[in-house]
């Protein structure tokens, strides 16, 4: 069930409750943000609600509610879903750990999910997946991100799906990562030569996307691609962060095979740079296809204006500069 809303940014509480599973994370604080905005009650599903209080002054007080939630014990699914109006599904890892796997986060969750707002008497919910979820990948993250999308349109057809690029942001694990990297080596790697293509979105772009979906303004029962109005290669990312940051670096071309060779060392430490999932990944390029495009189902689709690299990864990449945000306004 979609729910209509105006889309002011002071519209007032108007009485519709939503439930944003994983809406204390990257891309979930932004979403229970455009959704408050919009005038709606949220209510944010998470493991752990006493470290996800800062949700809460996104909103008017007593609009935005943090609830415990874990999607591997439906029992709690179903509380959390209890008299909401509309539910998202922003609840996705990059790393597996522990019971915390690709399939039990990304495949089984989505069908808890999906399974509980039927239950509830909801005809659909709004699902954030990824560019490049395929059953047939070689990579698990894919693989499990294909099989949510199946257990999410098997169970509610006139569902919403979402499948952002690389989503960039204040918060984000791709340019903060390479940012601070940049601030203590004097190399940067570059796996497979760095010509794999990106489509970085913002992620204020993306929450956009998802309260437009969630509010009944997206086409039911489709998948959506999201991509920035730029597609750059792996390198020329690497540039623009240098660029930014006001620093020379060597970017090192490092084959895809020592590549996994590294990755499978790193993954036994405890908090792996990067995994083999993840150099996988990284073989095939991560941009809107051609028929999502051609059949609208894209952010210009739900007249969505993407915003650029150059306007938005200045405002947080500036802490990687030498002397910080005192560097803003020195010439490069």
């Amino acid at each position: 069930m979609a729910i209509a809303g105006n889309g002011s940014a002071n519209a007032p509480v108007n009485g519709k409750l939503v439930t944003v599973f994983g809406g204390s994370g990257f891309i979930g604080r932004h979403v229970v943000r455009a959704l408050a905005r919009r005038g709606y009650r949220i209510r944010v599903a998470v493991r752990r609600p006493d470290l996800a209080e800062h949700v809460q002054p996104l909103g008017m007080p007593g609009q935005i509610m943090p609830v415990q939630a874990n999607l591997r014990y439906r029992w709690s699914v179903d509380r959390a879903i209890e008299k909401a109006d509309a539910v998202v599904n922003c609840v996705g890892i990059m790393n597996p750990s522990g019971a915390q796997s690709f399939d039990a986060v990304q495949a089984f969750g989505p069908r808890a999910i999906a399974e509980a707002a039927r239950a509830a008497g909801l005809s659909a919910v709004t699902h954030i997946s990824a560019i490049g979820a395929d059953a047939t990948s070689q990579s698990g993250y894919a693989r499990s991100k294909a099989a949510g999308e199946q257990a999410i349109f098997e169970t509610l057809p006139q569902s919403v799906v979402l499948r952002p690029s690389v989503v960039f942001g204040p918060e984000d694990e791709f340019f903060n990562r390479f940012g601070a990297m940049a601030r203590m080596s004097p190399v940067l790697p570059l796996i497979g030569g760095g010509e794999t293509k990106f489509q970085p979105v913002f992620v204020g772009d993306v929450a956009d996307a998802v309260a437009k979906a969630a509010t009944g303004e997206a086409k039911a029962g489709t998948i959506y691609e999201l991509g920035g109005p730029d597609i750059k290669t792996f390198r020329e990312c690497m540039e623009l962060m240098l660029e930014i940051v006001r620093r020379k670096r060597l970017l090192l071309p490092i084959p895809f095979g020592v590549a996994m060779m590294q990755a499978r060392i790193l993954s036994l430490l405890p908090s792996a740079p990067i995994t083999p999932d993840q150099v996988t990944l990284l073989k095939s390029d991560n941009v809107v296809s051609q028929a999502a495009i051609a059949e609208s189902r894209t952010l210009d689709g739900l007249s969505i204006e993407a915003r650029t690299l150059a306007a938005i990864l200045p405002t947080y990449l500036e802490r990687f500069r030498v002397r910080g945000q005192f560097d803003a306004h020195r010439a490069a």
